[in-house]
């Protein structure tokens, strides 16, 4: 007998793609799953996951339906079914919009999902998933979901609902089923991961999960992404100094310095604060590689606050640093209490200064590490050069380190056999992004 055929379309952030793969091991071995990247002539059922954040990602999200509901009006799916972000978010709206779905449901909740799919959830495999990322030594952990901060900017409490964190027994579970399956290194993912534990165990516990995590066999990497800078937990800092298996390296978004412009994002943090914890990261954490985000041209920010945050950003030196422009979203506090006063010119020039300030910075910090011999994994093979990172690079944000495959080097080893696994390369060459690098030893 046949089995019916499933797709499933993820876009948005990471925390999409781990909900996607824990829906895809909750079907099991009902259904056969297509990969995402595939376009088979029919399938029975297509799942769109989507994201609805901010303006690009809201409209590649609806891009994304359309087709989909395109392929459904040819014939080429049986049901559609969105849900994710977008849903969750317009649910009253979006049915109307595009008539050709079957079913919406929001972000908060698999269970409808898979019941509508004709699957009954197992509380016995809501630790298992099915992976669908390319890289075969890296998987997301996200330790929890929804978020209680009131930043004035963003929509993602609205979305995702309240704080919840994972119990650590079941992370600790899901991490051992994912070492089992190859995977080396864990990225710690959540809204805020620093509010971890706050509801389940009334303190902040994410020192003790990572201790807990580098307990699993097999996983040799844990790094730690979206960090709140307002009450961040000191004892995690410890972790990084002392732990072998945790990276000193921090995904902390601090998005602006100006106390004037961090007060009106409702972000709790000050200007001393800030600069006082990146003080101690820098000194308890020797090395530690920090990670972070900045907005311009946020209400309240005129061109003194701006030249506060270049200031900030020219001292801290961050080796890694993204920057957006101020979108309004409806439903935020700042879209309804204040003017998005600065024009798109003045926000798109600010971007290109601060961008053009980073680039010098992540120049230099690569620079530096000309001639250094570094612990690397191998994520992918593409163009005769293996794709790798060392505890310093993130998956999907950061630079790569580009080693030229030879086999008699890698004694016949074959690509696909080196990916998921670590080599010793000496770094000879920089630019502000990416590091060449010439193999050592494996």
């Amino acid at each position: 007998m046949r089995k019916p055929s499933l797709q499933v379309l993820t876009l948005g952030c990471s925390k999409n793609t781990v909900d996607t793969e824990h829906l895809l091991f909750q079907a099991g071995d009902a259904f056969d799953v297509v990969p995402a990247d595939a376009r088979p002539d029919f399938v029975d059922y297509l799942l769109v996951n989507t994201c609805g954040f901010i303006g690009d990602a809201k409209e590649e999200s609806v891009q994304a339906i359309l087709e989909a509901g395109q392929r459904r009006a040819r014939g080429r799916a049986g049901k559609l079914i969105v849900f994710g972000c977008l849903s969750q978010r317009y649910p009253d709206e979006l049915p109307d919009l595009i008539p050709e779905v079957d079913a919406w449901y929001g972000a908060r909740d698999l269970d409808p999902v898979l019941r509508a799919i004709g699957v009954e959830p197992r509380p016995d495999r809501h630790c298992g998933r099915v992976r669908t990322e390319n890289r075969p030594g890296t998987a997301y952990l996200k330790i929890s979901e929804g978020c209680d901060r009131s930043c004035a900017y963003c929509a993602i409490p609205g979305i995702r609902g309240a704080h919840r964190s994972v119990p650590m027994e079941d992370l600790v579970e899901e991490a051992r089923f994912l070492s089992a399956r190859g995977v080396k290194e864990l990225v710690v993912i959540a809204q805020d991961t620093t509010y971890y534990g706050l509801d389940l165990y009334r303190r902040r516990a994410l020192a003790e999960l990572l201790q807990r995590l580098s307990e699993v066999e097999g996983i040799e990497w844990i790094r730690i992404h979206y960090s709140y800078p307002s009450g961040f937990p000191r004892d995690v800092l410890a972790q990084m100094a002392s732990n072998p298996k945790v990276c000193p390296y921090l995904d902390i978004p601090l998005q602006h310095i100006s106390d004037r412009v961090l007060s009106m994002m409702h972000r709790h943090c000050t200007e001393a604060q800030t600069r006082a914890l990146i003080r101690d990261l820098r000194t308890r954490v020797p090395g530690v590689v920090l990670r972070t985000t900045m907005i311009v041209g946020h209400p309240g920010e005129g061109e003194r606050e701006f030249e506060e945050l270049l200031e900030f950003v020219r001292e801290a030196r961050f080796e890694r640093l993204g920057a957006f422009t101020y979108s309004e979203e409806e439903g935020t506090y700042g879209a309804e209490h204040y003017d998005d006063a600065v024009l798109s010119e003045v926000k798109e020039e600010r971007l290109a200064r601060l961008m053009e300030l980073q680039r010098e910075i992540s120049l230099e910090y690569n620079q530096s590490r000309v001639g250094t011999v570094e612990h690397v994994l191998v994520d992918a093979f593409d163009d005769e050069t293996l794709v790798c990172r060392s505890r310093f690079e993130s998956p999907d944000v950061d630079g790569e380190i580009l080693v030229r495959y030879d086999a008699e080097a890698f004694g016949h080893r074959t690509p696909s056999e080196l990916c998921g696994s670590f080599i010793e390369v000496r770094i000879i060459g920089a630019d502000e992004y990416d590091l060449i690098a010439e193999f050592v030893k494996c």
